[in-house]
């Protein structure tokens, strides 16, 4: 097989990867700081594809109608924390009230969407400036993958740097410690958290503002993006922000080339790898630490 198809192969399977690196890097910050496994996550997904189409339409620019879907996305997220899942912290059976909570909102915002878009499908067109290919030597590369791929590593150097070299990242991680006694020393946690999620969810916006030219825009995307995501920070250790970036890379490339080797199995193979990585690694490859990690 030509090493040139091979790379450009590769390289969509890193762009593949960002998108599910950025859904899944925002479920993993919220169950890192705030121990909540957000099911509705692919949910924001979902309105960033929908929140997209429809300010790309009205403004009739795709990058202002990205920036909208994701404030918007990040917005809608800070609100649902803010007046409904801050409500059952603390309380006896939390994580029952999170599990029914969060999978009620995967309903709701599915029949949001129906209700304000319709069920058709919807369509997405790349910018006119991304739409031809790059040619290195004998590779072609679409400027498309190359673009996502570029914004997914400016995510990364970006929460590493807010993370681990700014006083917000480092109250963040205190946070994920212990929620108690950084409120104690004076800090407005609820606010933390409620900052947390929407920065959360706006990056699974961006996600789904993102994948809509490259695929439709429909009722139920989030449904199966949450799936993979699951099996991303499975992959990659609860709560764990690196090991989601892995987990993302590994499942990117193993779709990529699944559907390139073995196209009938190629939507069980990552099933496949999760099952491998929890027989020898249950915890994940890098598994939470006691007292939380980000």
């Amino acid at each position: 097989m030509d090493i040139s198809f091979l790379i450009a192969q590769l390289i969509g399977g890193l762009s593949t990867a960002m998108l599910l690196f950025l859904v899944a890097s925002g479920l993993s910050l919220i169950f890192g700081v705030g121990k909540v496994f957000n099911f509705a996550h692919g949910s924001f997904y979902l309105l960033g594809s929908y929140f997209a189409y429809q300010f790309i339409n009205m403004f009739n620019n795709f990058w202002i109608g990205v920036v909208c879907a994701t404030l918007g996305a990040g917005i809608f997220g800070a609100i649902m924390e803010f007046l409904f899942l801050r409500r059952i912290y603390g309380r006896q059976d939390e994580g029952g009230f999170q599990i029914l909570l969060t999978y009620s909102f995967i309903l709701i915002l599915d029949d949001m969407v129906k209700f304000i878009w319709g069920p058709e499908y919807k369509t997405i067109e790349k910018p006119e400036v991304l739409i031809d290919q790059i040619q290195i030597g004998s590779i072609f590369i679409p400027k498309y993958s190359l673009f996502i791929l570029v914004v997914g590593l400016v995510i990364v150097i970006s929460f590493w740097f807010v993370l681990n070299k700014t006083e917000t990242g480092k109250m963040v991680k205190a946070t994920a410690i212990d929620r108690d006694m950084l409120g104690l020393l004076g800090i407005n946690v609820p606010l933390v958290m409620t900052t947390v999620f929407g920065v959360a969810t706006a990056m699974g916006g961006l996600a789904g503002s993102l994948a809509a030219p490259l695929r439709t825009v429909t009722p139920g995307a989030g449904i199966e993006v949450i799936i993979d995501s699951l099996i991303v920070i499975v992959l990659g250790g609860l709560g764990n922000f690196w090991g989601a970036l892995l987990g993302s890379i590994i499942i990117g490339e193993v779709l990529a080339f699944g559907i390139l080797w073995v196209p009938q199995w190629a939507s069980l193979l990552n099933f496949l790898v999760m099952v491998l990585v929890l027989i020898f690694k249950p915890e994940g490859l890098f598994p939470q630490k006691k007292g939380g990690r980000v």
